[in-house]
């Protein structure tokens, strides 16, 4: 058997459509698996050192039939459309006694580039409907040993810097370069693609200093030296200095004070969810606000923001959560609420120094969410408003929580612990009470003066007792003794009586 092969190439940029509006209806006696095991491969061809290409080869089996006068197998680059085609014909099969014989093809002429996505299809000639063989293929990139030692545009070189930050500037060193090719170096920010900043560089072939330096605006995690030779198509090799340095992707939230607008435009691609939240001053834990949970794409907005100190943006990555407070450092001009006791009534007092419109509401401090509006009160620019409450809203447990009703997001302030004035007691009421303390004490009074007047009384009773008995005691030893005088004197009297 005779075989002849004739080969064409053509381009087109439309993509192969699986079924041609041109096919044919396929007979009866033609196999539906004619065509058999096809595989792609990636080949390479060199002319000289490092002169090398890359193709697609793709291998099939036909089965040979009466209906078949050949094949066709095309390949179509994704990213671009672009279509390769090639065919063979078969001629001298004019017996029957070579049907169901198989053939084995084989094509290595489709030039691709490096890391190119591609579709390939086998065919039948004439193109009998769905009688077809289909398959992707990925052509290797130049993290392929082979590939990268032998593709030119695959030697990207060597980098190598030094980062000045007190300068801003970073010298790099380039090594292992394509000799006879000029080598460009540039800074850039690495989005979907590395972004250029202006810092460029070329380093000429016939140069034998192969060092510049390059001065940068900012550090930022995206802030990449890239490296090229000039060569088409050419590998770039690229260096991330600060890709671990995230806290500077932070610093570009933005306020404006006319619009009320809060905005944060991360100038590195950054995959997270933002949400405002308020601070709470006793354990540093940011409360959300309700509805303000945005997913990161290229900028988050926030409209109708009031710039407290305490109002934060939560944002959370897959690595870790952060807390900035973007208003902290400033000082906040817009407005302030104080309380004060005034005779039997409670005034709050709101400042503000641009117009805006207040709600006040009474809260009990262990469920801040429970809260009851007390009043809504517009203030003027640079004006005050006051309002009174009872005296009996007060004590450990009840606060007055005031915030903006006319901003989306605006942080409540709390103040509790309000003071309890003490209670004041009528004139008639406080005479009746010093008349009956009076009283107690006088009665106090004479009932000690009256116990103390009886021991006394009793003391002195005893004490009269005993000098009289001592009187008497000492009458009766006087009149003894006159009585015994009297016996001794007369005896004698009667003595001298007798005498006589």
């Amino acid at each position: 058997m005779s075989v002849y092969v004739n080969i064409y190439i053509y381009f087109f940029f439309f993509p192969v459509a699986k079924q041609s509006f041109f096919c044919r209806t396929p007979p009866r006696s033609l196999p539906s698996d004619v065509l058999q095991n096809m595989k792609v491969s990636t080949v390479m061809k060199c002319s000289g050192n490092k002169w090398c290409s890359l193709y697609i080869n793709v291998n099939g089996t036909v089965i040979l039939n009466e209906n078949v006068r050949g094949i066709e197998i095309c390949v179509m680059t994704i990213s671009s459309s672009q279509t390769q085609c090639e065919s063979v014909r078969f001629s001298g099969h004019k017996s029957k006694k070579l049907d169901g014989h198989k053939v084995d093809v084989q094509f290595n002429c489709f030039e691709v580039g490096i890391a190119q996505q591609v579709y390939v299809t086998m065919k039948t000639l004439p193109n009998y409907c769905y009688v077809e063989l289909e398959k992707y293929h990925n052509v290797e990139d130049c993290d392929n040993k082979d590939i990268e030692n032998n593709i030119l545009s695959c030697l990207a070189g060597k980098l190598d810097y030094m980062v000045n930050e007190e300068k801003k500037s970073i010298t790099i060193h380039v090594s292992d370069i394509t000799e006879g090719f000029d080598y460009n170096v540039r800074l850039c920010l690495k989005r979907f693609i590395c972004k250029d900043i202006g810092a460029h560089a070329l380093i000429k072939a016939d140069n034998a200093i192969r060092s510049v330096t390059l001065h940068y605006p900012e550090i930022l995690p995206c802030l990449c030296i890239e490296g090229w030779s000039a060569i088409p198509d050419s590998r770039r090799v690229r260096l991330c200095p600060f890709k671990n340095d995230a806290d500077s992707v932070w610093n570009s939230i933005t306020y404006d004070s006319v619009t009320q607008t809060l905005a944060w435009q991360p100038l590195c691609p950054v995959n997270a969810t933002v949400s405002l939240c308020w601070m709470i001053d006793q354990n540093d834990t940011c409360v959300n606000f309700p509805s303000s949970l945005r997913t990161m794409n290229d900028k988050v907005l926030y409209v109708q923001v009031d710039p407290h100190p305490r109002l934060c943006a939560k944002i959370t990555t897959y690595m870790d959560s952060q807390v900035r407070c973007p208003f902290t450092n400033g000082q906040f001009p817009g407005w302030n609420v104080n309380i004060t006791a005034v005779d039997t009534l409670v005034e709050i007092r709101i400042t503000s120094k641009i117009n805006a419109s207040f709600t006040v509401r009474v809260c009990n401090s262990t469920g801040m969410t429970s809260c009851n509006l007390f009043a809504l009160v517009p203030v003027g620019a640079s004006s005050y408003a006051t309002l009174n409450i009872s005296s009996d809203i007060c004590g450990p447990n009840l606060c007055i929580q005031a915030s903006r009703s006319d901003v989306t997001y605006s942080v409540p302030v709390n103040i509790c612990n309000i003071p309890c004035k003490p209670k004041e007691h009528l004139p008639g009421e406080a005479s009746s009470l010093e008349t009956f303390l009076l009283s107690s004490v006088l009665l106090i009074l004479v009932a000690m003066f009256g116990f103390v007047g009886c021991i006394l009384l009793s003391v002195n009773y005893r004490k009269q007792r005993q000098e009289k008995c001592y009187i008497k005691s000492k009458v009766n030893h006087i009149s003894l003794g006159v009585a015994s005088s009297l016996e001794q004197r007369l005896p004698i009297m009667f003595a001298q009586m007798e005498d006589k």
